[in-house]
Formats: structure tokens, sequence, C-alpha cells
């Protein structure tokens, strides 16, 4: 991925956000590997010094660690901003540690160093965290460090009772695999880790995609059903009206009540079907009306609970104000969905609660039912999922969930202590008020 200078953050070059939340979450294991190597350079430093006395220039090699030190906090006040993490900031990162690497081992004896091993530490790290041409860019660089080692450095000032330094070197050797190792185990793990965590965010999206592909065809196919059963309920409406005039049939008050009966329903249909033909066909503001929450959410209620006439149906309205918001239909429709569900688990009583937390509006569907399985909380919102048992069950449900998303808000459903179930919407009052709409 290439990254140019013009585009800071990267996205225009092809990085996605979640490619770049994993870069900047690298960068940090990087700062933290920064910590520990400060840390290990000063106790070697301070060991070879004082424990094996061998005098080292100390004042040079404290600067490089104080610059490494304020790269480090440069470092950590970069992850403070928004901006994208790029695989450039990471080479750069890498690169200035290996020259800093490089000014310490020129300081403490050059190529004749055991811990010149640490470079392979950066360039396995470059492996996995930069792209193939960064990695080959970093091998380049601790190479030439490394070779200008060969050709200049400063010689250790070996004291007259040192063991010598073959023997030296085998030791620093064995401290530098350990190092190594442990420092790789350690940090590699963690960037897996993170790349894991990026993955399964992926699916997360993916899966999303998909769902909103099944809710399109569903559309199409709903406006393609509703197109097609204009006609005929047109028809059932004009039988049924020819039958209520028929003297054999208005003299039976019973059949006359069962054409009304029938009449009401084809009206109902027809008025679902012109809905599900306003909602194909226009924008959420175009079909939508203003309106006060309160009043919203009571008329929608009112509404449901008129149709389906349980013996128990309790809207709680603890909404401390009253704002306008635009009465959006899908949240409509996604609400009644949740009270016809509570209403199957538990004709016998339904509550609708309604509360402000902070900014943002919780609804909670309440039954007295059997609740949900374990199986269903697990995969709430997942279509073809219910406890119903019959074809295309679980589709409700999984329409409430993305309704609710698309309003940037969220679902949650849980069984209550006292027995039945509990969904809860969670919106965001923004997405409803006017000015979104506008």
């Amino acid at each position: 991925m290439a990254i140019r200078a013009d585009d800071p953050a990267g996205l225009a070059a092809g990085q996605d956000p979640l490619a770049a939340d994993t870069a900047r979450r690298n960068l940090l294991l990087l700062a933290q590997l920064r910590w520990i190597a400060v840390a290990g350079q000063v106790a070697t430093i301070g060991i070879v010094e004082w424990g094996m006395r061998v005098r080292l220039p100390l004042e040079p090699m404290g600067l490089i660690l104080a610059a490494l030190v304020a790269g480090n906090l440069l470092t950590l006040m970069r992850l403070r901003l928004p901006k994208p993490v790029t695989h450039g900031e990471l080479f750069r990162v890498l690169t200035f540690d290996a020259l800093t690497l490089t000014a310490l081992l020129y300081l403490s004896g050059g190529a004749t160093n055991p811990f010149t091993l640490l470079y392979l530490l950066q360039v396995i790290l470059g492996a996995v965290l930069l792209e193939t041409r960064a990695v080959w860019a970093l091998i380049a660089v601790t190479f030439l460090c490394f070779l200008g080692l060969t050709v200049a450095h400063r010689p250790l000032a070996l004291p007259a009772d040192s063991p010598g330094l073959f023997t030296l070197y085998v030791r620093g050797a064995l401290v530098g695999f350990v190092l190594n190792a442990v420092l790789l185990a350690t940090f590699i793990s963690r960037i897996n880790a993170n790349l894991r965590l990026r993955d399964e965010r992926l699916a997360a999206l993916r899966q999303r995609a998909a769902e909103e592909d099944h809710i399109v065809r569903m559309g199409l196919l709903a406006s393609g059903a509703a197109h097609e059963l204009g006609t005929p309920l047109a028809t059932l409406d004009v039988i049924l009206g020819d039958w209520r005039r028929m003297p054999r049939l208005a003299r039976d008050p019973e059949l006359l009540q069962e054409i009304e009966e029938m009449r009401s329903e084809v009206a109902r249909c027809k008025t679902i079907v012109t809905g599900v033909l306003v909602s194909a066909g226009e924008a959420r503001g175009e079909t939508a009306g203003v309106s006060g929450l309160k009043a919203y959410l009571a008329n929608l209620f009112d509404e449901w609970k008129a149709r389906r006439a349980p013996s128990v149906a309790i809207y709680d309205d603890g909404l401390p104000s009253d704002p306008m918001i635009v009465a959006d239909s899908a949240l409509k429709q996604a609400l009644h969905n949740l009270l016809d569900n509570a209403f199957e688990a538990s004709p016998e009583a339904v509550w609708m609660r309604a509360r402000l937390e902070g900014d943002e509006l919780a609804l909670r569907i309440q039954d007295a039912g059997p609740g949900f399985t374990r199986q269903m909380l697990a995969e709430i919102g997942t279509p073809y999922h219910s406890t119903k048992g019959r074809l295309g069950g679980g589709l409700g449900l999984f329409l409430v969930v993305n309704v609710v998303r698309k309003l940037g808000g969220r679902v949650e459903a849980r069984n209550r202590d006292t027995g039945g179930a509990e969904v809860t919407i969670t919106l965001p009052l923004s997405t409803l008020a006017i000015e979104a709409a506008a």
C-alpha cells in the first residue's frame, strides 16, 4: 500500500479504517517496546560499567538514551491525535530505533558487541508490521548499520583481569538471545492479537453487509408483492360492498356484521400495502411527519393496542420533556413488530416504557411470557431464528435490529428477573430530531 506525502492519513491510497486502527495499536506496542529497551540498555550499561569494570562513554550514551526517550514521548503524543497511523510512520519508528541502537553499539565495541543480535528484532518486527517494500528497506538500513560498525567503532577498554573478549562475547550473546526470544514472543503474540481483532471486525462488517443486502432483496420482494396484491384487494373490496347491498344478505344481521369485519380487514390490508409502496418509493423525510415525542409514542401504542386488544396493555411515559421529532414510519413499524412479538408470547400482559438516558431515548418492551431461550439471546437479530417454529419466523426482530441500527441505535434483549422477556431499543435523540431530517 503506497502512502503519498500529500495524504498523511493514508486513506486516499486505499488504507481502510480497520487497517489504520490496527496500525495505531501496533505503534503503541512499539512505544511500549521502546520503554523496555531503554530500561534494558540502562541496566546493561550499569552492569558493564560497574559490575564488569569496563569503561564506557557514559555521557554520549546518556544523550542517545535521552533522544530515544524524547522520540518515544513524541510517539505517545502522536497517538493522541485522531489522524490515522500509516505504515510509513511505523517504518520511520523502526528505522529510528535501528539508528539509535547503532549509535550505542558504535560506542561499545561495534560489531564485536554481542547485542548486534538486536538488529534481528527490528527486522522481524518490520516483517510483521510493514509491507514488503518497507521490510526490504529496513533490512537494507540494518545491513548498512552493521557494515558500518565493522569499519568504524570505539573499542572496549577491558580491565587487565578480564576473562577475554571472546568469553565476554559468548556471555553477551547468551543474554542477547534470551532478550530477543522473550521480546519476540511477547510482542509478536500481541501483534497477532491486534490482527485477529481486525479480522473479527472485518468479519462483522461483512456480516452486516450481507444482512443489508438481504434486507434490500426482501424490500424488492415486498414492493413487488404489494403491487401484485393491490388489484385483488380492490376487487375484494368491491365484491364485499356489493354483498352488503344485496337484500338477502342485508336482512341477516349476523352475515352483515361478518361482511363489515371482512371489509375492515381488507381495508387494513390495503393500508399495509400502501405503506409498503410508500416506504419503497419515498425518502424518510418525505414520508414522515413532525410530532412531539410524547404524542408520537402514545399514539403509536394506542394504535397497536386498538388493533391487538390485549388483556393488559400499559404504556409508561417517563419522559421528562417533549422534544419535536420526525415521526418515522420505519421506527413505528419496528416498535409494532416488537409489541406483536410480546403479545404472541404473553397475550395477557404487555408493557412499553419510555425513558430518557442522557441524550438517548430508551424504549423497553416487556411481557410476561416464557422469555428467550439461551440460543435466541445469543443469535438475537439473526434472520430465521425464532421460537415460533414457523417458516420464515425470526424476520421481525431481524428487521427491527437493522432499522434501529440505521438510526444509529442498538437493540438489547434479556430475560426479566420476575419472568418474561424484555427488549430495549436505545436511540440517540439527534437521529429523530427535525434537524436530522432536514
